[in-house]
């Protein structure tokens, strides 16, 4: 074999393998990056805001499930909630295990419109930990937030008077331990 041809070949095949490596590596690139800029609806993390405006936002709430996951998933009974900007808000999701075997899930969350994902923030969530729901286990499952008042500075998101805060549930292995997110019970399999 020619040098030029066996020079084609591994490079060929080094690009192949850098390709690989790299579409295994995108996904947590892009998540920093949303986690990071507000891209997508991604929401920003924090731990209050020191400032409450006058000005109002409506926030609703929206719950979904992967065609696999065997729980109930439901979103707060107040589908709505009217905020002063800056001020935190508490609002619990619902989910329920009906199977007879213990369950995990993990939630995506996403909030449109996009323009104002980055000034959505959550001090506490669900969604941060895997959940294990028992057999007949239903739970209350907490989100704390807020949205951050430099939204009224950004020339896209200021107008913003509506955001929906939604999550999807999805069934991941279970985990080697069950040091997961402490959840109010509401009702389990195991009671009376």
């Amino acid at each position: 074999m020619d040098r030029g041809v066996k020079r084609t070949a591994l490079s060929a095949v080094g690009l192949v393998v850098f390709m690989v490596g790299m579409s295994f590596a995108a996904v947590p690139l892009y998540d920093l990056f949303c986690r990071v800029t507000g891209y997508g609806g991604t929401t920003a993390e924090g731990t209050g805001s020191d400032t409450v405006l006058e000005e109002t936002i409506t926030v609703r709430f929206d719950a979904s499930r992967s065609r696999t996951m065997e729980w109930e998933f439901r979103a707060p009974e107040t589908r709505t909630v009217e905020l002063p900007i800056g001020q935190t808000g508490l609002v619990f999701y619902t989910a329920h295990n009906p199977t007879d075997r213990p369950i995990a899930g993990q939630a995506s969350y996403n909030v449109t419109p996009y323009s104002a994902g980055g000034y959505f923030t959550k001090i506490d969530c669900f969604c941060f930990q895997e959940q294990v729901l028992m057999p007949g286990q239903t739970v209350q499952m907490p989100v704390t937030f807020y949205v951050d008042p430099e939204i009224i500075n950004d020339a896209e998101a200021q107008f913003v008077q509506e955001v929906t805060l939604s999550y999807t549930f999805y069934e991941i292995d279970m985990p080697e331990t069950e040091d997961t997110a402490a959840l109010t019970p509401v009702t389990s399999a195991q009671e009376g």
